[in-house]
């Protein structure tokens, strides 16, 4: 056992690695740096702790190869499609979401001040942390290991991003089937601006035909278009049902000539 391990109590560490991920860590100073942020570092000078942005950056890259190869070898789609499809599947919402299903939040050690930050904060930390407990799992474990956790907690919601449409930019989406239904393109409006200049709240309307078809909030103006054109494009799926859900059905197709 090194210094490291004898100075802190890693028993939650390797029940979690157990119980959540499977295995039992070989060196599991790993998982607890891919869950240390910089901001606990620096609260916590001369103690020899690192952070966890070196495993982030690895296991940024193996995420990244894993779901390319799994797109490469699944779908037969022309490279746009395919990069819309693994941005929509390695997203900081995607990512971040798993590890709060995974359950490592009160593991990740952060400053006091950090602890307090907003919930898009947390977001992107948890997002982060896990792409560095890919890291470790890589380094620890080895690619096959590494790519089995990103199929079971990320290639697995690829089929809920296709039937929603989420692989694609909501704005152009929207516009898309606005033209194509109504034959106009969309506008957005400003309803209501509040807040101060640091904490803005912003909420917008998305119009077609001088109708409000739907809402959207955000912390910026921009944020609040995605949101307004996100819940548009759910009315139109809903309006078209299945003439819209084709694309999928092409995919699916796919997958079984590629299987």
């Amino acid at each position: 056992m090194d210094k490291k391990t004898q100075e802190m109590d890693v028993t939650p560490y390797a029940e979690f690695a157990k119980n959540k991920l499977g295995f039992d860590f070989n060196d599991i100073m790993l998982l607890v740096t891919a869950l240390t942020h910089r901001s606990y570092v620096n609260e916590h000078r001369g103690k020899n702790i690192e952070h966890n942005e070196r495993l982030e950056y690895l296991g940024d890259a193996v995420l990244e190869l894993v779901t390319s190869d799994y797109l490469y070898r699944t779908y037969n789609e022309p490279e746009g499609i395919m990069t819309s499809l693994r941005s929509a599947m390695v997203r900081t919402e995607s990512i971040g979401a798993a590890g709060y299903e995974l359950g490592y939040e009160p593991l990740v050690r952060l400053s006091r001040g950090e602890k307090h930050g907003s919930s898009r904060a947390h977001e992107v930390i948890m997002a982060d942390c896990f792409e560095a407990v890919i890291g470790a799992i890589y380094l620890d474990q080895g690619y096959e290991v590494a790519k089995s956790f990103i199929y079971e907690h990320i290639v697995s919601r690829l089929d809920a991003i296709i039937t929603e449409g989420s692989w694609r930019d909501p704005k152009s989406y929207v516009q898309e089937l606005s033209q194509k239904v109504d034959g106009v393109t969309p506008l957005y409006k400003t309803l209501r601006e509040d807040g101060p200049d640091h904490d803005k709240h912003f909420l917008v309307g998305l119009f077609i035909r001088d109708k409000m078809v739907a809402t959207g909030e955000g912390h910026s103006k921009q944020e609040a278009q995605t949101e307004a054109a996100k819940a548009g494009v759910k009315k139109f799926r809903e309006k078209l049902g299945p003439e819209i859900d084709q694309f999928k059905k092409n995919l699916q197709g796919e997958e079984k000539r590629a299987k």
